[in-house]
This record gives structure tokens, sequence and C-alpha cells, in this order.
């Protein structure tokens, strides 16, 4: 069978795939984050709040955090490696509360040893065990892992011949950049629904991963997935409007490899790049989806956790505001 031709392609370029800069680039920057509660609706008793809380990792390192706010509140750890900042108020005192998180972040490029650096020789990354490793082969309540889907993968990767754990993920990664356009026009997008993804063919960063992740766990291959906020490239400072999300895939030849589809369709140039790299130009929140924070909340499990999430007497409460806002240090 002949190979794709994008795959000859990508082989025929390893070299000059393999040889970023052996030295990630790294960035500084403070950053603002502020949630502001809504008044609860009439006869409420109290009013709970949960924010994400920014974790330390091989790619980013969290200093300085400081918390001001009026109420009382707790930082406890989550499922998944996260952690959560929760409050409870009457609902008397909900109306205008105000949470400001500041934190000082390093965020280093994210680049997969195997893949990067033509010159040094390929030895597979000593990732640390990660205790959840079965959940990244499970599925998500919008990424199920059905019939469907696993032939919908499997008819990927057989085109394309892929073989190793390292093709078939290559091949998913692909199909999906090359088929999925980054719209967010209309209705639908952004909750990371697989099959509004590849029915639509369009969608955010939510989307694109949703259909990579939920590929490569159909074929057996953990992925997971993480949530934070962009950067613009320039230094300086800034409001962030939205939210960026990314991925990671396993192998035994690579360990973790680092995936940004989305970041790839948007900026064709950078379509190599972004399959066994991360920028430095971001920062994660949090890891997985269907999240149960802590203390848990009475709502269902969070399709991701990166806003502000408050609860009125345990039912969800619409309308927490949230501002981002950035500035590189030295700048």
């Amino acid at each position: 069978m002949t190979l794709f031709p994008w795959l000859i392609s990508a082989l025929a370029l390893l070299p000059s795939f393999n040889s970023r800069p052996s030295t990630p680039r790294v960035r500084t920057f403070t950053f603002d984050y502020t949630a502001t509660l809504p008044a609860a609706p009439a006869g409420t008793d109290s009013v709970e709040l949960w924010l994400p809380i920014p974790h330390p990792d091989a790619s980013q390192d969290i200093r300085e955090l400081k918390i001001n706010t009026k109420a009382a509140y707790t930082i406890t750890d989550a499922p998944l490696g996260n952690k959560v900042l929760h409050l409870k108020v009457p609902a008397a005192q909900a109306a205008g509360l105000t949470v400001d998180m500041q934190f000082q972040a390093t965020r280093r490029e994210h680049q997969n040893p195997f893949l990067a650096g033509a010159t040094t020789k390929k030895v597979r990354p000593t990732d640390a065990p990660d205790p959840n490793m079965t959940r990244w082969l499970a599925p998500d309540r919008l990424v199920p892992l059905d019939p469907k889907i696993k032939g919908w993968a499997q008819e990927v990767v057989t085109k394309a011949n892929a073989k190793t754990d390292l093709e078939k993920a290559r091949a998913i990664y692909e199909h999906v950049v090359s088929t999925v356009t980054y719209d967010k026009t209309g209705q639908g997008w952004g909750r990371g629904d697989i099959y509004y993804a590849c029915d639509a063919r369009r969608g955010n960063c939510t989307d694109f991963h949703a259909v990579f992740i939920g590929y490569c766990r159909a074929l057996s291959i953990p992925a997971r997935f993480s949530i934070g906020f962009p950067l613009p490239t320039e230094r300086g400072t800034g409001e962030i409007k939205g939210y960026h999300c990314w991925a990671e895939f396993y192998t035994k030849q690579t360990g973790w490899v680092p995936v940004d589809a989305s970041e790839a369709a948007k900026d064709p140039s950078r379509r190599t790049y972004f399959f066994g790299a991360h920028d430095e130009n971001r920062v994660e929140l949090t890891r997985g989806r269907d999240l149960v924070l802590n203390p848990r909340q009475e709502g269902a499990p969070l399709n991701y956790f990166v806003y502000p999430y408050a609860e009125a007497d345990g039912k969800p409460l619409e309308g927490v505001k949230g501002q981002f806002r950035y500035q590189d240090v030295g700048k």
C-alpha cells in the first residue's frame, strides 16, 4: 500500500522537523484573574464559588500566588492534579463579591526530547509516571469511544498506512488539521463535542482537540486535555479575552508528546512545529474534562474548568464575570 502523500512528505522532512532549538524559549509574566459574583436569585440561602488555581509542572513554574477577597476561602487539591479555590458566602453577601488572584508564571516551551534536536541522539524522555493513565484512555461525556468513533479513527490510520502509535497519532493530527477549520461562527462550537466537530468540521481549540484526543483514545493511545489562557507573541501587557486548550498523547517510544492542532490550523507555517511542541505563550490552569471539584459541586462534572464556576443553593449560577490580564516581567 502506498503511503499517504502527507506522510511521505513528513518523513522526508524529519531532519528539519527535528531541528527545533535545543534550548527551549522561556517567558515570565504576571497574571491577574478576577472573578465577580452576580446577585443570587431571590430566596437563595448561600452561594459557592470555585476558581482554578494554576499548578506547577515541568513546563511552568508558579510563584507569588496572592488571593484578595473579603470572604474566607480554601485552596485544595482536586482530581487529575488540579488545584481549586473555594468559598461559600450568604446570598446577601454574594452580589458584587470579587476574588482577585495574582501570580507570577515562568512558562517554558514544551518540546518532546525524542522529536527535538536533529543533532542529538533520540532518547525516550523520562517522564514522571502519570497516576491517571487509565483516565487518559477513557471516554469523556462529549467524546464517547463508541464503534462509530473507533471506526472513523481506524479509517484515518489505515488510509495513512500508519503502524506504530507515533505514526497513528501523526496521521490523526494531520487529518484533524487538514479537515477541520478554525471557525467560531454559528452555534455548537466550543463544547468539545466530537460528533459536532466531525459533522460540522469547524470549531475552536476545544473541538479540534476533542477529535484528536477521541481518535487517539479509540486506538488505545493515551491522550490528555489541558486548558488555560493564551498570551500574544508580542511581549507587553494586555487583557485576554478567552481561553485556549491543547493536548498531549503518550507512546512508549516517545513519552508524552505535546500537540496543538488548532494553532496549526490557524498558522499553517507552524503545522510541523505543533506536532511535538507547545510554545511558551500560554499558561495552564487545569487538566482533563468532566471535572469534579473539591469540595464537590452539586451540579454535573464540569465539561472543562478555566472560568469561575458558582452555585446558588447547589444549582449552577449564571452570570459570574471573569477578567484576565497579563504583564510580561521586565516589559
